[in-house]
């Protein structure tokens, strides 16, 4: 089912504390491109506590985790990333609504964060909600849940830190969980039963709901980062136009 319009958030709402546009933002370029050094997530967050754990949902859609987790968890830092600018824009707008400053969302790709920008061991949690199973064999290159994005998830991941991976689809969850047992750098996967919803939004996400109730199952793991040594190194930056050279 494609995705609807995103709501546009007022124009009468200040976004420039929420939301980014990974293309086009100076924190993320020099004037010859993307930076070439890593990117500490935390240069995002000047307002949080030093030291405050770091989140990362890849794929916020419209961006209830992130408003929901960043108001239940006060004392820790959230980012989200959206490859659709719509949706990042829509999440912005609810953040700003609700104040929260100590969650920003992304408009870009979470592949370069986490490949590219991100350096080793900085990142206590990584959430992938929902993400598209690309279901055509010529698409399944698309996939979040790659083998290459697995062995860098570990890599940004702090020993004890977790990556949260929920979907609806059977087969995408058994092949990713497989693919990260195979990185070598997460223990076996802990299983998250499912709470009961008190009200309408007591969802993990919009997806969840959604699927929750039309009555579909949802597969569900917790994969706690071990204290192995990654494999990779932080890939090299590729050469990624701004939005308005496109």
């Amino acid at each position: 089912m494609p995705r609807r319009a995103p709501k546009k958030p007022s124009p009468e709402l200040d976004l420039s504390a929420h939301f980014l546009v990974l293309t086009e933002d100076p924190v993320f370029r020099d004037g010859t491109g993307f930076r070439t050094e890593p990117l500490d997530p935390r240069e995002l967050f000047p307002g949080c506590v030093p030291g405050a754990p770091v989140e990362l949902e890849v794929g916020s859609g419209k961006g209830l985790f992130l408003t929901t987790a960043a108001a239940a968890a006060p004392d820790h830092c959230f980012l989200g990333v959206e490859i659709s600018q719509g949706y990042a824009k829509m999440t912005a707008g609810r953040l700003a609504r609700q104040g929260a400053g100590n969650a920003r969302i992304i408009a870009g790709d979470g592949n370069i964060l986490v490949r590219n920008l991100f350096p080793d061991a900085c990142l206590d949690a990584i959430h992938v909600y929902f993400p598209d199973p690309w279901w055509k064999a010529r698409h399944r290159k698309r996939r979040v849940l790659s083998d290459m994005f697995l062995a860098h998830a570990g890599r940004v991941l702090v020993p004890g830190g977790v990556l949260h991976v929920w979907t609806d689809v059977e087969e995408y969850f058994h092949e990713a969980i497989g693919a990260a047992a195979a990185t070598g750098l997460f223990a076996p996967p802990a299983d998250v039963p499912q709470r009961h919803a008190e009200h309408d939004l007591d969802y993990r996400t919009h997806f969840e709901r959604r699927t929750r109730l039309a009555g579909e199952p949802v597969w569900r793991a917790a994969l706690e980062r071990n204290a192995s040594p990654p494999r990779e190194s932080r890939l090299a930056i590729p050469a990624v136009p701004r939005a308005d050279d496109a």
